[in-house]
């Protein structure tokens, strides 16, 4: 008898255990699917965000999987709260585990905080050639913790983003045009208005040289074994080094065809003689 009586006040309470309990239950259905929904959301806002701005795709990958965990974690801890779990203290938890987690990874938190902003401000980009770090080549991949760089010889660079982001970068393909600043030295004996005429020849007839702006030609140093002439023509940024061999070897077969020397450095030793006693 005492068991029936039991269930029968089971019986009695269980509309009320439903309405409780199960419009809770429901609400944290609707909300886990409705924060699953925004966290996919998220995610694609992120890859749309990320890709107009032209960042390299393994850091969109990685910042739009972190914005769907952190979407994701926040959803799961809503969910929790609405069916009665002591969120506070979960909360707590994941702070005192993030903490020591933190701790333990001061470098590489650091390394990620500097590839954020490496992301954000974009000092550099893939295919730049950059000087950063006590080093210098092409960034060929910026990752979460490190950029990768090619050098001029084909070697590989890893250096931490930290390490870049905390010093002075040097972008050499930032900006369209650069100026190529060539000395030459001539012999003494030449006349400085031929010798810069046939200088301009060349810079005038020069395919990567650009009119706009005007390279400059003038006469910058006596030196102790020849007069010295700064050369500064502009040119575009990918023409640079090309443009730059080019244009020594024609000026120094210029100045030879105009037989204006090109001199070596020397010294001029007077010997006097002192008459015997």
């Amino acid at each position: 008898m005492e068991q029936l009586a039991g269930l029968d006040s089971l019986i009695q309470q269980a509309p009320e255990f439903l309405m409780t309990y199960g419009l809770k239950a429901l609400a944290a259905i609707v909300i886990f699917l409705i924060g699953k929904y925004f966290s996919g959301v998220a995610k694609r806002l992120t890859i749309k965000l990320l890709n107009n701005r032209k960042v390299d795709a393994t850091v969109v990958s990685f910042v739009a999987n972190l914005a769907w965990t952190l979407v994701f974690v926040f959803t799961i801890v809503a969910t929790l709260g609405q069916v009665g779990v002591q969120t506070a203290s979960l909360v707590a938890v994941i702070g005192a585990a993030g903490l020591a987690v933190g701790l333990a990874l001061q470098g590489s938190l650091s390394n990620f905080a500097s590839g954020v902003l490496m992301v954000l401000f974009r000092p550099c980009r893939v295919g730049d050639y950059i000087e950063a770090a006590g080093t210098a080549g092409t960034v060929d991949e910026i990752t979460i913790f490190s950029t990768r760089l090619r050098t001029a010889d084909n070697k590989m660079i890893i250096a931490p983003n930290s390490a870049i982001m905390n010093g002075t970068i040097t972008n050499y393909s930032a900006l369209e045009k650069r100026r190529i600043d060539l000395t030459i030295g001539v012999s003494y004996t030449a006349n400085i208005a031929n010798t810069k005429k046939v200088i301009a020849d060349i810079l005038d007839n020069n395919e990567f040289v650009l009119t706009d702006p005007g390279y400059f030609i003038g006469l910058a140093e006596l030196a102790d074994s020849s007069i010295n002439f700064v050369v500064r023509p502009w040119v575009n940024t990918p023409d640079y080094w090309t443009a730059r061999f080019q244009l020594l070897e024609q000026i120094k077969n210029a100045l030879d065809a105009a037989d204006i020397e090109i001199p070596f450095p020397q010294m001029d030793l007077h010997v006097k003689e002192v008459p015997a006693k």
